[in-house]
């Protein structure tokens, strides 16, 4: 499974919502195209589940705590997401649904089942780049980036907690894109030795705002290595508007999910 995920997911989310990684050695001179490959193709498993704790902090500091159920799946390069909020009473039986195509020329599916008016509503493609249930992720960040969508720029080399990492730029590469994501740029923190994304800035298109996307603590699990906490915030003129933090806990890989199981059906009928 290929994702720019937490983490896209949400995964991503996401995204985009989390960056991934591959193969090639740190050592060898790479492009910022080539480096961008390496990480889309870095084995991320299948089969997951995961119970996530997502916590919105407001500018005051005041938090609120949202629990979650995780289900995600490879079909072919494609990946499919189920997600359930269990608590609180306000968001209790929400439902989302993502169908992450790995071709570009595809636009991903996204539905949110709303449990109070017994409705599900297809996220839009010129929606995608509003608030994922309040969060600072966006829908589009809960879905792996299109490598062919942006253009890359190798900036420089620097250090992350001792990793060394690349910064590159990446642009949209044509208005749709940009319109999607809501980003005018992205500077993309990767570490070398595992070709994963650690850190991002994005300039958002609306209000001269900045969020700032880390991953908090990475490890490794059944050999996958896999951010369990990432933290996202939002800042318009250097001050901080809002902060999401995401927290993933009993992460287990290769479990028995069927396709069927990814359905608007199931969305609706819960877990």
């Amino acid at each position: 499974m290929n994702q720019l995920k937490f983490h896209n997911i949400i995964v991503w989310v996401a995204a985009g919502l989390i960056l991934l990684g591959a193969t090639a050695g740190p050592s060898q001179a790479l492009t910022a195209r080539e480096i961008m490959e390496n990480v889309d193709a870095r084995d991320d498993g299948d089969n997951m589940t995961a119970d996530t704790e997502m916590i919105l902090i407001d500018k005051n500091g005041k938090e609120r705590i949202r629990k979650m159920k995780v289900f995600t799946k490879d079909k072919g390069r494609d990946t499919l997401r189920m997600q359930f909020f269990l608590s609180p009473a306000d968001v209790k039986d929400t439902g989302f649904l993502t169908y992450d195509y790995y071709d570009g020329a595809r636009d991903d599916d996204q539905w949110l089942y709303l449990p109070e008016l017994h409705k599900t509503k297809r996220i839009a493609t010129s929606d995608k780049s509003s608030a994922f249930m309040g969060s600072d992720f966006s829908y589009a960040d809960m879905t792996r980036r299109v490598l062919d969508e942006w253009k890359y720029k190798l900036m420089k080399e620097a250090k992350i907690k001792e990793h060394k990492v690349w910064l590159i730029e990446a642009l949209p590469a044509d208005q749709t894109v940009e319109d999607r994501y809501g980003y005018t740029k992205s500077v993309l923190f990767i570490r070398q030795d595992i070709f994963m994304g650690v850190r991002a800035v994005h300039w958002l298109k609306q209000g001269k705002r900045i969020k700032y996307q880390e991953m908090k603590t990475i490890e490794q699990i059944e050999g996958i290595w896999t951010a369990t906490e990432v933290y996202m915030k939002t800042t318009k003129n250097k001050r901080t508007e809002h902060k999401t933090v995401l927290k993933w806990r009993n992460v287990k890989f290769n479990q028995k999910l069927d396709e069927t199981f990814f359905s608007v059906r199931q969305l609706e009928k819960g877990i």
